[in-house]
């Protein structure tokens, strides 16, 4: 697909984006809203200027945990879906663990994080680890398990051994699937980490939002909210792009299969 093509796409959104941020604006001064309540887009727009430089520098923390988090959700994601794929009985017993888990409310096990590691860094990257860590393991699980037999058959016919055929074909044949549990990892990424440290932390997005909620100050509550938006919007292209680099990208390779 060429690049005119993907930014018509987007006219829609950035049109519907422009008609949402002129009717806030319009509502706010027009309809006479409780300011303390509700901020306009101007007033979240000056606020954001105004602390730009201290929220930023909360903001640079939770980039790190985040992405610290998110590597090594990465890692031993896709590793603990190799391990139970590769050992039914694993994953008989503990597969709907698993998927169970990714049922488990935030707000239940970060006190728990807090007593075992207080309120450094670290107890948050291991938090945004744990979370971020069950959907890529699961849809590497069921990747895997979706890989038609004949690629491992051709590949063992071809004098390939069983853990090159894993590593080699397998995944990559599952790769797509695996991207989609990275991108609803990727999705939850800042909300978890921001939650995490506003429930307990030093510094960071998190507290960022509870002293901007301590003081009523509603404009850079939105603040905070749009960034976090923004940065979990630039996570999710890195994601894609990753995606599209690594795997190619769909469009083309329909628009060739026709052709």
């Amino acid at each position: 697909m060429k690049l005119a093509d993907r930014l018509k796409r987007y006219i829609p959104t950035i049109v519907a984006i422009v008609a949402l941020l002129v009717t806030w604006e319009l509502w706010v001064d027009l309809g006479h809203v409780n300011r303390h309540s509700f901020s306009a887009p101007s007033e979240i727009a000056a606020s954001w200027v105004d602390v730009w430089p201290k929220m930023w520098a909360a903001t640079t923390v939770t980039i790190q945990e985040a992405l610290a988090g998110f590597a090594l959700a990465l890692l031993f994601g896709i590793l603990l879906g190799v391990l139970f794929y590769c050992s039914p009985l694993l994953n008989a017993a503990f597969f709907p663990l698993l998927t169970a888990a990714q049922t488990m409310p935030l707000i239940t096990i970060a006190p728990l994080f807090i007593i075992w590691f207080g309120f450094e860094i670290s107890g948050k990257i291991a938090l945004i680890a744990v979370f971020s860590l069950f959907p890529i393991a699961v849809q590497t699980i069921r990747g895997l398990m979706a890989v038609p037999r004949y690629y491992e058959d051709v590949a063992l016919t071809c004098g390939a051994t069983r853990a090159w055929t894993l590593w080699h074909v397998k995944l990559r044949v599952a790769a797509r699937q695996i991207f989609g549990g990275i991108r609803i990892s990727a999705s939850y990424l800042f909300a978890t980490a921001t939650t995490a440290e506003y429930m307990g932390a030093r510094k960071g997005l998190g507290i960022w939002l509870q002293m901007a909620y301590n003081s009523f100050r509603t404009p850079l509550i939105f603040c905070a909210t749009f960034m976090i938006v923004f940065l979990t919007g630039l996570v999710l292209l890195a994601v894609g792009i990753a995606e599209r680099v690594l795997l190619g990208d769909d469009d083309t390779l329909a628009f060739e299969e026709d052709g």
